[in-house]
């Protein structure tokens, strides 16, 4: 049975392992056409990719940040909003299931968003029809499939059996959709040269040091055969490796002959600043910053703090709002007009104490928010009476009425009567 038969007998393709399916892939893929094979040679694969200092801490921060953010569902009241603490409401907060944390599924969803290009979840429900568990999928078990002009996932849970979902059954989260919405596609996949150039260039860098941080050579000397000039070759590139892991700094030829450098040493390479090049690059793929790749060559204690901003205006904020509307999509349906689910991104701000403070400070004393909820944000209990109440400085007029009434004291509250400005002791503020 040649090859192509194989594949479309059993439907299966991947990069790593032919017996798993991969609906995004096809043929190409698995021969290493669009993901194996970089420009460079490198085979770039996810667990390749992730060997690169810069694709993991942008995949590991990302999701972990996203994770990490508080997760509610709320039900709109008629004035305002009540926060569901039973429910969906601990399932979505603490725990998506008996096995697994909130925190888990999410990390572990974002993480098969930004390396494979997509995250599914099982929404289970009881014979209510309520949420009772989510269960995160392996997208390498998942086919997507459009039957009548409706989407179905076909998952191949361990076994030979698949199992068929109905699209409002699953939570499903891809980086990019491919034109027939069925397919995906990777960042890892679609870029592949540039993080191959990474790999190729931390290997090389590793084999110069590997041989003592002698760039290849070539032996110019008086070889009578091509085997004397084989084995001279073998002795000197043994001895090179022996001088290496003897750190020992000299290096004996034949007498006769000599050593010519191939190519360009690292230094006129510019190792150093095309690694610094591929961060940017990275940082590029995912929408961040380079700062939060740690990566502070050009960095100042102003522009840091905008890219700060950046991050979570135009890279956090748009991944909140495709979670939160898949969530409530599949948890609550189109028709729900009353729960939904949000995702607080001022949690962000939850490490900074002097800036919460004095976000509090002011949201009260403009009458935006009761001392209660304040509390209630830093996980303190509520005091009640006059902490549930709205606050407001006194001394603030509309604009229109300021010098057309006449300057309160201490005494319109109930305090000690205001002082005459003349002898009549007439005292018409006071009174």
């Amino acid at each position: 049975m040649g090859l192509f038969d194989r594949f479309r007998r059993e439907n299966r393709t991947s990069l790593e392992d032919p017996k798993v399916p991969l609906s995004a892939s096809n043929v190409s893929d698995v021969l290493g056409w669009s993901f194996g094979a970089s420009a460079s040679g490198e085979i770039v694969t996810i667990e390749s990719a992730l060997g690169v200092p810069a694709i993991w801490a942008a995949v590991n921060f990302l999701a972990g940040t996203l994770a990490g953010l508080p997760l509610h569902a709320y039900t709109k009241t008629t004035d305002g909003r009540k926060r569901i603490k039973s429910g969906i409401g601990p399932i979505l907060h603490d725990a998506a299931n008996d096995e697994t944390s909130s925190f888990d599924w999410r990390k572990y969803t974002f993480e098969q968003v930004l390396t494979g290009g997509r995250a599914y979840s099982f929404i289970e429900r009881n014979a209510l029809r309520k949420v009772i568990n989510i269960w995160p999928l392996d997208p390498g078990q998942m086919t997507v499939k459009r039957i009548e002009g409706r989407t179905f996932y076909d998952y191949r849970d361990g076994g030979k059996k698949v199992h068929r979902y109905e699209a409002a059954e699953i939570i499903d989260i891809p980086f990019m959709l491919k034109s027939d919405r069925l397919r995906h596609r990777s960042p890892i996949s679609t870029n592949k040269d540039v993080i191959g150039l990474a790999q190729a260039v931390t290997k090389y860098g590793s084999k110069i040091f590997q041989n003592g941080g002698v760039p290849p050579f070539a032996i110019e000397g008086p070889f009578k055969s091509p085997g004397g000039m084989q084995r001279a070759a073998d002795d000197l590139a043994g001895a090179v490796q022996k001088a290496a892991k003897e750190k020992r700094l000299a290096l004996s030829i034949p007498e006769g002959h000599t050593i010519k450098q191939l190519g360009t040493d690292p230094e006129k390479m510019q190792l150093v600043e095309l690694q610094r090049f591929l961060i940017e690059q990275f940082a590029r793929i995912y929408s961040m910053p380079p700062t939060f790749l740690q990566d502070l060559t050009h960095g100042t204690f102003s522009n840091t703090e905008q890219q700060d901003l950046h991050l979570v205006k135009h890279t956090i904020r748009r991944w909140v709002t495709q979670f939160e509307q898949e969530l409530n999509l599949k948890l609550f349906g189109r028709s729900n007009n009353r729960m939904y689910v949000e995702m607080n991104v001022d949690g962000l701000l939850r490490g900074d104490f002097k800036t919460r403070m004095e976000g509090y400070a002011r949201a009260i004393s403009t009458g935006q928010m009761t001392p209660d909820e304040s509390r209630e944000m830093e996980n303190r209990p509520k005091k009640g009476g006059g902490a549930d109440l709205l606050h407001m400085q006194g001394a603030m007029l509309p604009i229109d009425k300021l010098g057309q009434m006449p300057a309160r004291g201490i005494g319109d509250n109930g305090g000690p009567p205001l002082e005459d400005d003349d002898d009549t002791g007439d005292n018409k503020n006071a009174a």
